[in-house]
């Protein structure tokens, strides 16, 4: 089977790709091939028995068609000072513009014209000033929300028009490795329910997302293509009362703080805010759970959640980034019997695990039903424990009360953006013919920005064919 273009896997960056090259006119034979279903047929039990039954072989919530976009929070950045270190490669301006360009794709498939976080009121400079007087950064980022049930239908979308387009997508079909000849990527070598075969392109794309990225980075050692080991991201997702974050939700949507917290003053951030959200629970490889946060457009909790990540660097003699975050997870989910955990700040200050009858005291109700209460200290790391306990407090200053004992904080969440591959301002790698996109290539961080990177994709290929 030959292609003209192949595409490992179907979330944002691997669709852009597709859909601009159709939009400029690319004549191109594409081929789409992705571990997980299409939107129709994906489906997360737990709605149905409250609880996650560790779906196999994947995680629906994480893999098919659109990647984790479909059941994330939807949210889309709109500044590209946010989404990871694209901007650095191809340029701020360019980025900006990328940025505008998708976001009318976006719209053109359904998302919501209103956009969150655009104020230049005196509530905004206020929680500025208390930024500043805490030793934050607050970044100025407009949010387009798709909400999580929204999204879906956006992308179900997307997935028809690209088959009305005479794209082949191949779902249930799981990429083994790359086909490589005389230094040249060539093809793929795929298992297509249960059978292997290789499928040979002109061009490959790999676009696996945060889910593909260490299966990506051994395929950099295996073959040689350039790369580095880059941040990977380990902390918690905290929720609290909605009325804590009131004036920050309505002001901002969703707040960006940065800060460098004491002793360490590693870079600690603020990610993916959830007003009246619901924390959640995604399956990775080998049975890794991890915490992350939805966000409806029309079903509503009484809490708030976001993200506390601490960003962490290594250098010689350690190149292995994700495994370290994955120890760190398989350590928290051991000490949970397979669960999220869930402590209580003032619990953790004290000193002292938290139990599941003291949660039913509190007056912030964890979202997650399944969560079990427990010690997250016993497994977090004591630079990235202290570094989130730090931050917690500096946060308190702008966010009065966020750092109150009935404060939730759940364990392990983890981004996996640990391998960079190296590319120049074309997305070519070092091997001919292979490109390596989105999350899984470092580059980016969140749906916005790896759509941005499909969309240049798309636009190279489309100047090589000389469209």
């Amino acid at each position: 089977m030959q292609y003209d273009l192949i595409i490992v896997g179907a979330g944002p960056a691997g669709i852009f790709t597709a859909l601009e090259l159709l939009r400029k006119g690319g004549q191109k034979k594409i081929a789409i091939f992705e571990k997980g279903q299409p939107v129709e047929k994906r489906h997360c039990p737990k709605a149905e028995v409250g609880h996650c039954v560790n779906c196999k072989p994947y995680c629906h919530i994480t893999t098919g068609f659109s990647g984790a976009g479909a059941f994330s929070d939807g949210k889309l950045s709109l500044s590209h000072e946010v989404g990871g270190d694209l901007p650095s490669l191809i340029g701020e301006f360019n980025a900006q513009e990328l940025i505008d360009y998708a976001d009318k794709i976006y719209l053109e498939f359904g998302a919501d014209t209103h956009v969150e976080g655009v104020s230049d009121g005196e509530e905004i400079k206020e929680i500025r000033k208390r930024a500043i007087q805490a030793g934050l950064k607050l970044v100025d980022c407009p949010i387009r929300h798709l909400g999580t049930e929204k999204a879906q239908q956006l992308y179900y979308s997307i997935q028809q028009y690209l088959a009305q387009q005479g794209v082949e997508m191949f779902f249930g079909v799981e990429c083994r490795n790359l086909v490589l000849e005389n230094g040249v990527c060539t093809g793929v070598q795929i298992a297509d329910h249960g059978v292997e075969r290789q499928v040979f392109g002109k061009e490959v794309v790999v676009a696996t997302g945060r889910r593909g990225a260490d299966w990506l980075e051994r395929l950099c050692a295996e073959h040689g293509i350039g790369h580095k080991p880059g941040t990977v991201d380990i902390g918690v997702r905290v929720e609290v009362r909605n009325e804590v974050m009131e004036t920050v939700n309505r002001v901002l949507y969703e707040s960006k703080l940065v800060g460098y917290p004491r002793p360490f003053k590693n870079k600690v951030r603020t990610f993916c805010q959830n007003p009246g959200g619901f924390v959640a629970q995604e399956n990775y490889d080998n049975d890794l759970a991890v915490v992350n946060g939805h966000s409806f457009k029309e079903k509503k909790s009484e809490n708030t959640n976001l993200a506390i990540l601490v960003s962490h660097n290594f250098t010689e003699p350690f190149n292995q980034p994700i495994a370290y975050a994955q120890k760190v997870g398989e350590l928290t989910n051991m000490l949970g019997a397979g669960h999220i955990m869930v402590q209580r700040y003032g619990d953790i200050l004290d000193g002292k695990r938290t139990w599941q009858k003291e949660l039913a005291q509190s007056n912030v109700k964890p979202t997650l039903k399944d969560a079990v209460a427990g010690d997250i200290t016993a497994a977090m790391p004591y630079r990235a424990m202290t570094n989130i306990i730090e931050f917690i407090k500096m946060l308190d200053m702008v966010v009065p009360g966020f750092a109150a004992n009935e404060t939730l904080l759940y364990s392990p969440e983890l981004k996996f953006y640990s391998n960079k591959v190296k590319m120049d301002s074309n997305l070519d790698t070092n091997i001919k013919g292979l490109h390596c996109l989105g999350d899984s290539s470092g580059w980016t961080r969140g749906l916005m920005m790896a759509s941005v990177m499909g969309v240049l994709m798309g636009r190279k290929l489309a100047e090589k064919e000389g469209c």
